[in-house]
């Protein structure tokens, strides 16, 4: 046995970087001696044809996958982590020092033995932090997953830049464990309208533990208008709001799911819907009698289906009754327009049942 086949034995059985001193005293010669035998190996797994590398820490070197077989092996590599620890692990690389009570309401209960897990195996610290602890890496975090420094912001750089190698915040997902859009159940024909295929439905403005769980898978979340704020609280990627009042609403939901849509099911179903509403926009045109919209949510209706609005007009309102102000809007309505929690059907369906609601009922009105 020489050196160097010595040194890439213990590369590959180590499963984590090994500093020069410890090379040295396996192969029982000085530092010195062995770091030209160990550049040499370098250099001869980068000209080879090979599905490994050796990578230089700064002192340190590890033997691992090339970056670009990376998903390849995925599947068959051990798991040594199971997936909801690597999430909270990688929550707390990339937002470090993280207060552990935050990051416990971001991933819910299960996250105390995920923590405890992680301290066990060298990976993280906690260092008291009033009623609380800050979590962090360790320099062992860094060793195994092939980082030159431990410090925060470097790993934070590194992540990033990986990240813009790996299709941009895509790679930073996937390095964060994100692989699923979320959809709130209202909104889960919005999906299918975009043809997008890898999403999961989640009450995200009340979540359960699994919930919770589930939503660290997530890197992009549809809600309702105007929850952003609330969901915000469990969730810490992007949020993207909508509504589906209208048309109109639906056709710029679709838009904003632009990035991770199926263009021609997109384009396909805005040609659908938009013709859907030329159709509802003839139909209103026969109609002289005025209205009065008693929400907003009923204007933008009004609007789009372009009604002649007055204030001694009929009286439109939602089914909903009481407002959140207590007021009892729908009564005196000479129109109720059903709200969507007591429409069913798709987004689509729901939008059709209020503008029939109107049109109908202003039909009825002028017999």
């Amino acid at each position: 046995m020489n050196d160097k086949e010595i040194i890439e034995a213990v590369l590959f059985a180590a499963g984590g970087a090994v500093d020069t001193q410890t090379l040295a005293k396996v192969v029982n010669r000085s530092a010195k001696t062995i770091t030209p035998v160990i550049q040499t190996l370098m250099e001869e797994y980068s000209t080879r044809d090979s599905g490994m590398e050796i990578v230089d820490l700064g002192g340190r070197y590890v033997m691992q996958v090339k970056p670009k077989y990376t998903d390849l092996v995925s599947p068959v590599a051990p798991k040594e982590l199971r997936a909801p620890i690597l999430r909270t692990l990688s929550m707390i690389a990339y937002h470090q020092p993280v207060v552990q009570s935050e990051l416990v309401d971001m991933r819910g209960n299960s996250t105390y033995d995920h923590i405890r897990e992680l301290k066990e195996r060298g990976f993280i610290e906690a260092v008291p932090h009033g009623r609380t602890k800050l979590l962090q890496t360790t320099p062992l975090f860094a060793d195994y997953f092939g980082l030159s420094s431990n410090d925060p912001e470097s790993i934070k750089k590194r992540i990033v830049e990986l990240s813009r190698q790996q299709s941009g915040n895509e790679g930073l997902d996937r390095w964060l464990g994100r692989k699923f859009v979320g959809i709130t159940p209202m909104y889960r024909s919005l999906a299918d309208l975009c043809g997008i295929k890898d999403y999961r439905v989640i009450n995200a403005y009340n979540p359960t533990e699994e919930e919770l769980e589930s939503l660290a898978d997530v890197f992009k979340l549809v809600v309702s208008r105007g929850y952003e704020e609330k969901v915000s609280k469990f969730y810490d990627g992007e949020i993207i709001e909508v509504r589906s009042t209208t048309f109109g609403d639906i056709i710029d939901a679709i838009n904003a799911l632009e990035s991770v849509a199926d263009p021609e099911k997109s384009k396909e179903n805005i040609e659908l819907i938009t013709d859907l509403r030329d159709r509802y926009v003839s139909k209103a045109l026969v109609i002289s009698k005025k209205v009065k919209p008693a929400t907003d949510m009923i204007a933008r209706i009004v609007s789009d289906l372009r009604l002649g609005v007055s204030a001694e007009g009929c009286v439109i309102a939602p089914d909903y009754g009481t407002s959140s102000e207590g007021m009892n809007i729908s009564e005196g309505a000479d129109i109720l327009v059903p709200t969507h929690s007591k429409v069913d059907g798709d987004i689509v369906d729901r939008v059709c049942r209020k503008y029939d609601a109107i049109i109908d009922g202003l039909k009825n009105l002028e017999k």
